[in-house]
């Protein structure tokens, strides 16, 4: 789906195979085969074959949906990734110390103080794959694409960015609000919420949806208005345990793939060209594989 292409997440699927059947003469065509059968053999079939053909198209339909690939990219397959490191970022608004990359190739952000860690090239069409971990349970942080650099020069301490965000929530923040508030959240969510921040716009594909709870109960996430995109499906891992991310931003529309799946995104970005941000936000979070490609 090319960034024109803004149909709700989750709708594209395959068709169920329909196999023509012609019961009209002596013989009946399944599935391409000549079956034969004498007159008393065809009026038994004709009274048996129209209570099977359902269950032949349901299982043909679930074939189908199974073999429904994945977006899992590794983002070494095909041309054109590069890895991001240390000479792909500069400093935004925070201590030397706060993002560290390490020998191992992992990039760990210790959460203090809030700002960001911005790329070096401004990026307009692309694809991002990256795996990030909290280190700490109800942790905060975040991955902002198409932010300004006259806002981010101008960013104080301590401020956070600005722009579109890709958020990385722990299971532990909506955990935490469920307790302290005696309901579940009706505003974020911890699986892949994508939304604007400060002078970013967006309409989102899902502003609004309907969860279920493990006891069953159903609560509402979100509203009509909303311009931030809810996940179709609650994906994160938790804290201590690595998630795969796969971003692609393309002419305004950004779609968020969570451990595999699509689940978010919006439409009619602005700004839709900027830097990325690597956002920092009070909690020590890791960071590795991460590589991008640019698309026309």
């Amino acid at each position: 789906m090319h960034g024109r292409d803004r149909r709700s997440l989750g709708q594209a699927r395959l068709a169920p195979i329909l196999i023509p059947v012609s019961l009209g003469g002596p013989s009946f065509q399944l599935m391409g085969l000549a079956m034969p059968f004498s007159s008393p053999q065809l009026g038994w079939m004709k009274i048996i074959l129209p209570s099977l053909l359902p269950l032949l198209f349901m299982v043909c339909s679930l074939v189908a949906e199974k073999a429904l690939p994945k977006a899992f990219l590794d983002g070494v397959s095909g041309p054109g990734w590069v890895s991001l490191g240390e000479k792909d970022f500069a400093q935004v608004n925070c201590d030397p110390e706060t993002f560290q990359f390490k020998k191992d190739g992992t990039l760990h952000c210790t959460g203090k103080p809030n700002g960001g860690l911005r790329s070096q090239k401004v990026y307009k069409n692309f694809e991002l794959v990256l795996e990030w971990r909290h280190n700490r349970r109800a942790g905060n942080a975040g991955i902002f694409i198409w932010c300004p650099r006259e806002v981010l020069d101008k960013l104080p301490r301590g401020r956070l960015p600005q722009g579109i965000e890709i958020q990385i929530l722990d299971l532990g923040y909506e955990e935490n609000h469920l307790k302290n508030k005696g309901k579940h959240s009706n505003w974020f969510t911890s699986h892949g919420d994508v939304f604007p921040v400060g002078v970013g716009r967006m309409k989102a594909f899902t502003p609004e949806i309907t969860y279920v709870a493990e006891d069953g109960s159903k609560y509402k996430v979100g509203k009509p208005t909303s311009s931030r995109c809810f996940p179709t499906k609650r994906l994160t891992r938790p804290h201590g345990q690595w998630n795969h991310y796969y971003v692609r931003a393309i002419n305004g529309e950004v779609r968020l793939w969570v451990n595999g799946e699509e689940v978010s995104g919006g439409y009619d970005c602005k700004p839709s060209e900027g830097h990325l941000v690597m956002e920092s936000e009070g909690a020590p979070v890791d960071y590795r594989g991460m590589r991008l490609r640019e698309l026309p």
